[in-house]
């Protein structure tokens, strides 16, 4: 499983990190986090709102940092 945080770096964007990385390990789901700071890499995935969250190459959250719980149910299948 792929986890990628769309943006630039910002404090939300390194909050959201951290929410998925914590989520991640506590489902002791095995994944990569990428963090994906290029701008036209962002607007590729088709994101116009930052920070955003990407499972496996699919936007699943844009504009806002969810916390633990919801990205633990994003991750779930």
């Amino acid at each position: 499983m792929e986890i990628q945080i769309l943006g630039t770096g910002c404090q939300k964007c390194e909050k959201l990190a951290e929410h998925a990385a914590q989520a991640a390990s506590e489902l002791q789901i095995d994944c990569t986090l990428e963090k994906i700071t290029d701008i036209n890499h962002i607007m590729a995935f088709g994101v116009m709102l930052t920070p955003a969250l990407a499972i496996d190459g699919q936007v699943k959250v844009v504009g806002k940092v969810p916390s633990v719980e919801e990205i633990k149910n994003l991750l779930q299948p």
